[in-house]
């Protein structure tokens, strides 16, 4: 039992570690590019800071755990309802071809993902804690509750499974959908970062914090669900990044507590939430 007990802690502290690591790094990179490039000047320590830093590590640590099942009960079902020569054929594609196919798929998967979370009332009570940030910028990509984030990443994972862009045929079958995840995740940073950059024509192509900063206007915010790819906004009508504009104001119209624990019960106890 002592045994059982030490392995677990060194996961956990290894896992910790690890995203001490990862905090530094991006604090390296985003904190002199927020002060040199700023959208609205401020200071580093802004209000919520603390907040955003507990979801850091919560969302570091508690999602995967949380997707295990989830992401098994539907490789199940894939191999017992979709050919296998589907999959067969798809693990044939170059790699190259398959990355890039994830990558669309994916984010066309989180996009209606996201779009619900917005248009269905019990959803939207988990995803107002991330839109509840008054002020923008790269930490505010971590404030996310832990059913939000879940659900999110599986809209985005489980085509790829249906698709045959992941899973056990072929041995790069697995790492296409951690790299879908992983290339989101550090992306999201650079899309919620305080940065005046809108790539002029390259943003048609990929997201930018202009255009997601429109996402989090504090009204309307309907629009922009897209991660990486704005044309999927372009496609299904829900793409607005008005040139020389910027959101004047980020945030929701309900009262979100302040607390990183009473945030994550918000869902549960809020009355009906508006936007």
């Amino acid at each position: 039992m002592t045994d059982y007990l030490a392995h677990h802690a060194h996961t956990f502290l290894v896992a910790v570690f690890r995203l001490c690591l990862w905090l530094a790094i991006l604090a390296i990179i985003f904190v002199p590019l927020e002060r040199l490039f700023a959208l609205h000047p401020r200071r580093i320590f802004r209000a919520g800071i603390g907040v955003d830093l507990g979801y850091f590590f919560l969302s570091g640590l508690l999602p995967a755990l949380l997707m295990s099942v989830p992401l098994a009960i539907a490789a199940w079902s894939v191999r017992r309802f979709i050919p296998h020569g589907l999959h067969e054929m798809v693990a044939e594609a170059p790699f190259w071809s398959r990355a890039l196919a994830a990558l669309v798929v994916g984010d066309i998967g989180y996009y209606w993902g996201h779009r619900c979370l917005h248009a269905v009332p019990m959803l939207w009570r988990f995803h107002s804690v991330h839109h509840s940030a008054a002020q923008i910028d790269f930490m505010v990509n971590t404030r996310a509750h832990p059913i939000d984030m879940v659900f999110g990443r599986l809209c985005g994972v489980i085509p790829l499974y249906i698709l045959g862009l992941a899973g056990p045929v072929g041995a790069v079958g697995s790492a296409l959908p951690v790299m879908v995840v992983l290339t989101g995740v550090v992306w999201g940073f650079f899309i919620h970062a305080n940065l005046s950059w809108r790539f002029g024509a390259l943003g048609w192509v990929v997201s930018t914090p202009a255009f997601h900063h429109w996402h989090h206007a504090l009204t309307p915010a309907d629009r922009n669900f897209a991660s990486m790819l704005p044309f999927i906004d372009r496609i299904f009508g829900s793409y607005h990044a008005p040139k020389g504009e910027w959101p004047s104001g980020y945030g929701i119209s309900d009262k979100m507590p302040a607390s990183m624990s009473e945030q994550l019960l918000y869902p549960f106890i809020a009355p009906a939430a508006g936007r």
